[in-house]
């Protein structure tokens, strides 16, 4: 089944998911923040398949998430690294993580946490504020739609 593209699409969050909107690409995207670079450590890390692997690390390159280097060892192969858009995806992943803890788990099951590495402490869950500090809840905001194109 082949996949609409979003790409012309008026809503951010449709064109977001475009690009990262697979859970292929974000696991990709949280192994390459947690410091993975090379394919084979990808592949090991999420047991994905090779072709599928080499077609989502393709379109994240193409979409400016990461980027490929020359390895750092100084052998033949490549490395994937995050460009700044891919390492501003962490609070998103970091988000993502929140909810599943909240939403995905029985209470005493085993979970990886996001942990701030100078106190060692659990970072505190991800409000949405407005401009003068307020938190705001899906009851105090409202979507703004540019007008149609004719």
């Amino acid at each position: 089944m082949k996949r609409t593209s979003m790409e012309g699409v008026m809503c951010p969050v449709a064109r977001s998911l475009d690009v990262i909107g697979d859970w292929w690409s974000l696991l990709i995207v949280r192994d390459a923040q947690s410091g993975l670079r090379r394919f084979g450590e990808f592949q090991k890390s999420l047991g994905v398949a090779k072709n599928i692997l080499a077609q989502r690390l393709r379109h994240l390159v193409e979409h400016g998430i990461l980027e490929t280097q020359p390895a750092s060892d100084g052998s033949a192969w490549q490395e994937y690294v995050l460009t700044e858009k891919g390492r501003s995806l962490f609070p998103i992943l970091v988000a993502l993580g929140q909810w599943g803890q909240q939403h995905c788990f029985e209470a005493g099951e085993p979970r990886t946490r996001v942990l701030d590495k100078a106190h060692g402490q659990p970072v505190k869950p991800l409000e949405v504020r407005a401009a003068d500090g307020r938190v705001l809840t899906v009851q105090d905001v409202r979507l703004e739609r540019p007008p149609s194109q004719g």
